[in-house]
């Protein structure tokens, strides 16, 4: 009985050390391919750049995605799970696919954050979104591209691209919220958000602006700590199961 009950730990041991091995390696074979063309313009093709041109561009993109480096691993880390962040920093698209399909996944079969099920779902739910976005990507705009754009009004062409992306990113706010079933701390989300985004940017000027996401974020950890319910939340059987 007792070697029946560890075969699933067992297995799962030797899975998210099978992940993390070959999820380091393929991420620092991206980060090698990623700076492949760079690397060649520099050196390679003759273009002579200032050094100072390079400091002040990088200065310039790290302003902005230094801080995301540090919020997106925090933010999508609770809900994804080790395997599941190599795949989705990998593939890109985080916010707006990925985590609503692992969000979606893991209602579907009542996978309580932080388990080894929600672990699962998420992965299973990152390769079906990643499929279906790559067939999507062949028919609609490898094949049928040039032509949906000639036949679509300019009008509407604005139109989406004002709206769509904050329509996106407030369903996932909705399906995160309904998820966790955690109303203190999804009010406490909300009103630090409006603090920040309302009083402090437009009193910080456009430099906080740059910082106000993870402001948000780290103020929003803190007050869901601090204020969380003290009751101890006990998982449903079967939440650690493999299956």
């Amino acid at each position: 009985m007792a070697a029946s009950a560890s075969a699933p730990a067992t297995s799962y041991a030797a899975y998210d050390r099978t992940t993390s091995r070959w999820g380091r390696i393929t991420m620092t074979m991206g980060l090698l391919i990623s700076w492949a063309g760079p690397a060649y313009l520099l050196f390679f093709s003759g273009i002579e750049i200032p050094l100072s041109t390079i400091v002040t561009a990088f200065l310039a993109v790290a302003a902005v995605f230094a801080v995301l480096a540090v919020v997106e691993p925090l933010t999508y880390y609770p809900v994804l799970g080790p395997a599941a962040m190599y795949q989705a920093f990998m593939i890109g698209n985080i916010a707006n696919k990925l985590l609503p399909s692992a969000i979606v996944a893991q209602a579907a079969i009542d996978a309580k954050p932080g388990t080894r099920r929600s672990e699962l779902a998420a992965v299973m739910a990152i390769c079906g979104a990643a499929v279906v976005h790559i067939f999507s990507l062949l028919i609609f705009v490898g094949v049928l591209g040039t032509w949906l754009v000639s036949i679509v009004p300019e009008s509407i062409t604005e139109v989406a691209q004002l709206y769509i992306f904050p329509a996106i990113i407030g369903a996932v706010i909705v399906q995160l919220a309904a998820y966790v079933k955690q109303p203190r701390i999804t009010v406490i989300a909300l009103a630090v958000g409006a603090v920040v985004q309302l009083l402090l940017v437009p009193v910080m000027g456009p430099m906080f602006r740059n910082f106000a996401t993870a402001v948000v974020v780290l103020l929003t950890m803190v007050l869901a700590w601090v204020l969380r319910n003290r009751k101890t939340l006990h998982a449903g059987p079967g939440d650690e199961a493999l299956l």
